[in-house]
């Protein structure tokens, strides 16, 4: 077939077709298209991490801060030197920490003001002679 004088004015179309340019299709695909096949050499260049999952949000309201037996025990001086242990009340409240666990061992006569503490580590200070002052 002998291509006319009209259709040769009409634009070219060698490849992919007179309507092949129309929206996203010469680039490959839109935005991020291709990732996996055609475009994956940028991928792996660029954005190594694009696929998977990397890691999580928290949306809990609430956020323990807490602290062991062992860690007081380890941590008294340095608490004494702050100015969280006058006399013979430790402030851990006045410290940041919100909870007491029973890990360790702490020997030392006092009252210990904490929001929170377990079973274990209450009757761990009792044997002690230590008592807790919850708010």
């Amino acid at each position: 077939m002998v291509r006319t004088k009209t259709k040769k004015l009409r634009g070219g179309h060698y490849g992919r077709g007179m309507k092949s340019g129309r929206g996203k299709g010469k680039k490959g695909g839109n935005g991020m298209a291709g990732l996996g096949g055609h475009r994956k050499i940028w991928l792996i260049l660029h954005d190594k991490n694009h696929y998977g999952v990397h890691g999580f949000t928290s949306h809990s309201k609430t956020y323990e801060k807490p602290i062991t037996l062992n860690q007081l025990n380890d941590r008294y001086e340095e608490l004494k030197a702050m100015g969280y242990v006058v006399d013979d009340l430790i402030d851990l409240e006045g410290a940041g920490y919100t909870k007491l666990l029973g890990t360790g061992n702490f020997e030392v006569k006092c009252r210990i003001k904490i929001p929170q503490a377990t079973e274990k580590s209450i009757n761990k200070l009792s044997n002690y002679g230590t008592k807790i002052e919850n708010d």
